[in-house]
């Protein structure tokens, strides 16, 4: 094991792995950190880059030392001293809205109960906690977005770098490759109902901090599973990425932490979203949640 991690999140790379082992990982505003070496080099407008580690002290070093430009890659611009965020010492209450519905589908109910009671420990600490709902996320399908813009144009180079060596494919690869391709029509409206997802995502934070809601709609579990049954539903194992792809397809900034522990013992994660280049928020609001997380001291240990 190593003190700090860095990784590419797609779709939920970074904050899934973190969500099952119980640490805390970053996905960065998209092009706050550069994503030099990262492949394959298509289209990135969903790919983030952001560190793993134990605790949020560590992963708020590894950020401030990995975010801002490196004259390599063209897309990271912004100068690493910019942050639109609150700050860590906040001159009002924060206002944070916690999500365990609308539009995140079948939900397993120690997920639920682990992300309520990390709004209500933050209520307790003062901020201001309620319930909301965000009705574009129940018009447009987040994984349907993606499968339709981002799978098509990653299939070519997929296709190139798999040639000749098709049974050593991942399953997500292959699931990739065997995606349907989009038509022009499609496409386009993929990409409106993901400009309906920033601007409700816009529309959200003019009104609250931070966005508080689960990483995965499970506990972690066992890997290499195909298919899920929640709450009597069965569902594709694609479907653990359902609450983690709105903020690639946003570019939001997202963070993922563990809360809480299931019934059997496995770890249970949270994830906390900010406005775009507002990480000093969710690492100000991570910080204290993490200071009453009833697991706070359950870290790997190195």
């Amino acid at each position: 094991m190593s003190p700090l991690g860095l990784g590419s999140d797609l779709a939920i790379s970074v904050r899934g792995p973190a969500a099952h082992t119980g640490i805390v990982a970053l996905e960065a505003t998209h092009t706050r950190i550069p994503m030099t070496g990262v492949w394959p080099r298509v289209p990135r407008r969903d790919w983030h880059v952001g560190p793993m580690a134990r605790t949020i002290r560590d992963l708020a070093l590894a950020y401030s030392v990995l975010s801002g430009p490196d004259g390599v890659d063209g897309f990271a611009t912004v100068p690493p001293e910019f942050d639109a965020g609150l700050g860590a010492s906040p001159d009002r209450p924060v206002r944070v809205g916690w999500l365990t519905g609308s539009g995140l589908g079948p939900l397993d109910s120690e997920v639920a109960a682990t992300v309520q009671k990390a709004a209500e420990a933050l209520e307790g600490a003062g901020v201001q906690a309620e319930a909301v709902s965000i009705p574009a996320l129940e018009r447009d399908n987040p994984l349907d977005l993606f499968y339709r813009q981002h799978v098509m144009e990653v299939q070519p180079a997929f296709q190139d770098v798999t040639a000749g060596h098709e049974d050593q494919m991942a399953k997500v690869s292959k699931s990739m490759l065997a995606s349907p391709g989009t038509s022009v029509e499609d496409y386009l409206l993929a990409e409106q109902g993901i400009e309906r997802l920033r601007d409700a995502c816009t529309e959200y934070f003019q009104q609250y901090d931070v966005l508080l809601l689960p990483v995965l709609p499970i506990p972690a579990h066992e890997h290499g599973l195909t298919q899920f049954t929640i709450n009597g539903q069965t569902v594709d194992a694609a479907h653990i990425q359902t609450a983690t792809i709105p903020f690639n397809l946003t570019g939001l900034p997202a963070l993922s932490m563990r809360f809480g522990t299931s019934s059997d013992g496995m770890p249970i994660g949270v994830q906390l979203a900010a406005n775009w280049h507002c990480e000093s928020t969710i690492l100000h609001i991570v910080s204290l949640l993490e200071s009453l997380s009833p697991v706070r001291d359950q870290h790997p240990t190195i």
